[in-house]
């Protein structure tokens, strides 16, 4: 997947936004907190669940994610995986930082 594909597809998310930042990444957020990083060392980071975490970095094509050593963030080459995985783990991403924004966020955003 290119950076373009995996953009149109993080901003077709709910309330999802993206600044540049941290040496020219595409940094996507939704509510203000990041769910995804494209171009941090030449992949695209995201953040996963527990288990997510371990099926992807124990045989899977994912490594632990640098400098984001806390709270199961991984790192995928782009072209490690097919479009519909990388599509699925940006909706994953986006829905576990959505859950965890304060509610009344969620309401002013239209999340769940």
């Amino acid at each position: 997947m290119t950076r373009e594909q995996i953009e149109a597809v993080a901003l077709a998310l709910p309330a999802a936004t993206k600044v540049v930042q941290w040496g020219g990444s595409d940094v996507y957020k939704v509510g203000g907190k990041v769910f995804a990083i494209c171009g941090l060392r030449g992949g695209l980071s995201f953040k996963v669940s527990q288990i997510g975490f371990e099926v992807l970095t124990q045989g899977g094509p994912a490594r632990q994610a640098p400098y984001l050593h806390k709270g199961s963030w991984v790192i995928v080459d782009l072209d490690a995986a097919d479009d519909a995985d990388m599509t699925d783990w940006l909706v994953n991403a986006h829905a576990l930082i959505a859950a965890k924004l304060p509610r009344l966020k969620r309401q002013e955003l239209a999340l769940r």
